[in-house]
């Protein structure tokens, strides 16, 4: 596959390094220097100039590309870049924006801006923050399969009651699969004589129900039924859209914001969220709403600074559990390592989701974790898969053990993987797979 990537940010770099290996991927970007740097960095060709330009498209050969990605930090350059590349072939596109009214316009009509599909960062970041909430012991979740299935990710701490069990002790629930354990910079692909250690990261694949549950018995204390006392700071966009989509789910999140303008719209659009227009830095005022009580907090502001020290205020002061929208990539590690239970990344978000394209349609979707070291991928199996017509244990020894199976849906049901499962043609696969086999493994899955 040829692709061409307009924007070597964050989210182009992590874009292109996920194709690279296996496609040919040609990166524009404005900044000389920049362009220059990532031609040594990454297998990739570069240049430098106005993606939005037809003279520097058609020096990037777009009319024979396969497929074009606008993901500069602007999205009136990402949609104009889409909108020309149209003019000169018929790549599929895909345009990053910040500000959902954009992907509102194209949800209306998907032929706007001549984007064949539209990444909304804050919305996109806002879904991530309401699915951690909604299982508040994990630090990533992820759906499949139209809901029917979910990847989590959680951290065990060392009193945990699975610290110190086998994989077969912890799993106690019917559709529920271990996939992986990421311990220190090793990944370990799950056995049922594989021991968890505190510290661990574990990734299990099952229905809703079962992962909610395992859940339970990872942390006992941080997982209620529902997060009742949820408190966001920050009325950015993020915010906003986290709030409304808790409403949507019948939560009454409370909001923090200081400036009297936005907190009236907050007030305004946001009909079962209390808004407080307030310094969220005011510890006396904290304590004095009671928000040292709260479920969760949401630190959602302008900058990873000002989120940071919300985030530590919280922690000190007790609350449970504090989720921070993190801006740079390499800040996330530093809210990590100070205790923050959840760093959201809003560009490594939008770069996941647009990565799901990447594998030539294979993939229906992807999770990619622990900085692109694994990756849960969703495809359909075609009828001249060699995974077909063979028990899991069968093809999975044959691949040399870089893959688990972690969840099937057959005709919209959830079928529980194991050794002696047949899979057949039309099955839909949830896998965790080490990422250098990604591309072989979804080759193998649509063969023909």
């Amino acid at each position: 596959m040829h692709a061409v990537i307009v924007g070597a940010g964050e989210v182009g770099t992590a874009i292109a390094a996920d194709l690279a290996p296996a496609h040919e991927v040609v990166i524009i970007d404005r900044d000389e220097s920049r362009a220059e740097e990532l031609t040594y960095e990454l297998d990739v060709l570069t240049l430098a100039g106005d993606g939005t330009t037809l003279e520097t498209q058609e020096e990037a050969n777009v009319m024979d590309t396969d497929m074009f990605i606008a993901c500069t930090e602007d999205d009136r350059t990402n949609l104009v870049a889409c909108g020309t590349a149209k003019t000169l072939g018929d790549p599929f596109t895909i345009a990053r924006t910040k500000q959902p009214d954009y992907l509102r316009v194209w949800e209306r009509d998907d032929s706007a801006y001549g984007a064949d599909f539209v990444v909304c960062t804050d919305l996109l970041t806002a879904e991530n923050i309401v699915r951690v909430i909604g299982l508040p012991a994990a630090i990533d979740v992820d759906p499949f399969a139209g809901g029917l299935v979910q990847m989590a990710e959680f951290e065990v701490a060392a009193g945990s009651p699975v610290a110190g069990q086998t994989v077969v002790e912890a799993d106690r629930f019917e559709s529920l699969t271990f996939a992986g354990i990421f311990r220190d910079d090793a990944l370990i692909l799950a056995r049922g004589d594989t021991r968890i250690r505190g510290g661990d990261r574990v990734v299990v694949i099952g229905s809703p129900e079962s992962v909610q549950a395992f859940a339970t018995d990872v942390a006992p204390e941080t997982t209620p039924d529902r997060a009742d006392e949820i408190v966001i700071v920050g009325g950015t966009e993020v915010g906003y859209q986290s709030a409304r989509l808790l409403e949507e789910r019948s939560l009454h999140p409370r909001m923090i914001e200081r400036d009297d303008e936005r907190s009236r719209f907050l007030a305004e659009n946001l009909p079962n969220t209390m808004v407080l227009a307030h310094d969220a830095t005011d510890t006396e005022f904290l304590v004095r709403e009671h928000v040292d009580e709260a479920d969760i907090v949401v630190a959602a502001l302008a900058t990873d600074e000002r989120n940071l020290l919300v985030s530590v205020l919280a922690k000190r002061l007790g609350v449970d559990r504090v989720i921070a929208v993190v801006d740079s990539a390499e800040y996330v590690t530093v809210f990590e390592e100070i205790g923050i239970d959840v760093a959201i990344n809003p560009r490594l978000v939008t770069a996941e989701e647009i990565t799901r394209f990447s594998h030539e349609s294979i993939a229906e979707n992807i999770s990619v974790l622990e900085n692109d070291r694994a990756e849960v991928v969703e495809m359909e199996l075609a009828a001249g898969s060699p995974l077909v017509g063979r028990p899991i244990q069968e093809s999975v020894a044959e691949l040399d053990s870089k893959v688990v199976i972690g969840a099937i849906t057959r005709d919209r049901s959830h079928v529980t993987p194991r050794g002696d499962t047949v899979l057949q043609a039309g099955d839909h696969v949830v896998a965790f797979v080490e990422t250098p086999f990604v591309g072989e493994f979804t080759a193998m899955s649509a063969a023909i």
